[in-house]
């Protein structure tokens, strides 16, 4: 019977396309993975990797072997998220995957009641725009502002962002839009539904300024730059800024929470999925509707 690590080591090879990039991956050395790639071939009896001068390719029986190694890998996780939830303690290092936008502005805020409540539960923060895989354990809960595919995850919808135009007071066009001028995403974001929102909102109007970052489009706008289009429950408490275009029509983004299906009965993941989905529904502007 073939060794694990060896399956291990073939599936870094075929995410990663060369020898070295596996052996980063694993943080082994080049020797290492040539090795366990060679005694699984060995004792498969067939050769499941074409080596070339920079990189490895597949053959055709490698990619059959690459998908059952996929399911076993898969397996392999569903173990050790198994054996997690078997700890039924409130105490250990929970990873929450959540857009910027809220990490930043609205779930860091209430940390440190969620650490009176369960001081024994070390939260790990992660704000990154891209998704990431439950099911490889790259996070324990994960908030996403699309509604999510990922198989054998639990999903419900929790709230919803609205959004809508901000100007600091101080602006000199507030009483003409023709003139307004907005602060927008940058080409990389030209398929993000409020980036296509606000640039229909624009026409013909110029953009002042691109930001990658509400929180970048947060400072621009009080330092009146320009018109932004921001999530209604950072606007709304900003006593700088005027909510404007009330006529416009509105914009919203669902939120949504979801975990594997593994840890949903974990009592440190539930206690971080009630933190966030009590923590969103006490805001008015993120409310359900």
């Amino acid at each position: 019977m073939f060794d694990w690590e060896d399956i291990r080591h073939f599936l870094a090879v075929a995410q990663s396309g060369t020898l070295s990039g596996a052996a980063r991956n694993l943080k082994v050395d080049h020797s290492t993975v040539s090795r366990r790639l060679a005694a699984l071939e060995a004792e498969l009896d067939v050769r499941l990797v074409d080596r070339l001068p920079r990189s490895c390719r597949l053959t055709t029986v490698g990619r059959q072997v690459l998908e059952r190694a996929m399911e076993m890998e898969a397996g392999a996780h569903g173990i050790a998220r198994s054996a997690t939830a078997a700890h039924a303690p409130l105490v250990g290092r929970v990873t929450l995957n959540a857009p910027p936008v809220l990490v930043t502005h609205l779930l860091v805020e209430h940390l440190a009641r969620f650490r009176a409540e369960y001081p024994d539960i070390r939260l790990s923060l992660s704000a990154q725009g891209q998704q990431v895989s439950l099911s490889r354990r790259e996070a324990d809960v994960a908030v996403r502002l699309v509604r999510p595919q990922e198989a054998r995850s639990m999903t419900r919808k929790v709230g919803a962002m609205a959004f809508g135009l901000y100007a600091h007071r101080s602006y000199p066009h507030l009483a003409a839009p023709e003139r307004w001028q907005f602060i927008a995403f940058d080409q990389n974001f030209a398929d993000m539904p409020q980036q296509r929102w606000l640039l229909g909102i624009a026409g013909d109007r110029p953009v002042a300024c691109e930001l990658n970052h509400i929180s970048e489009h947060l400072i621009a706008v009080r330092a009146g730059v320009g018109v932004a289009g921001l999530p209604c429950f950072i606007g709304n408490k900003d006593r700088d800024l005027v909510r404007i275009g009330e006529d416009i029509l509105p914009f919203t983004r669902n939120i949504w929470l979801l975990v594997h299906r593994d840890l949903r009965r974990t009592p440190a993941v539930r206690a971080v999925m009630d933190f966030v989905a009590v923590t969103i529904s006490e805001n008015r502007d993120l409310r359900m509707r």
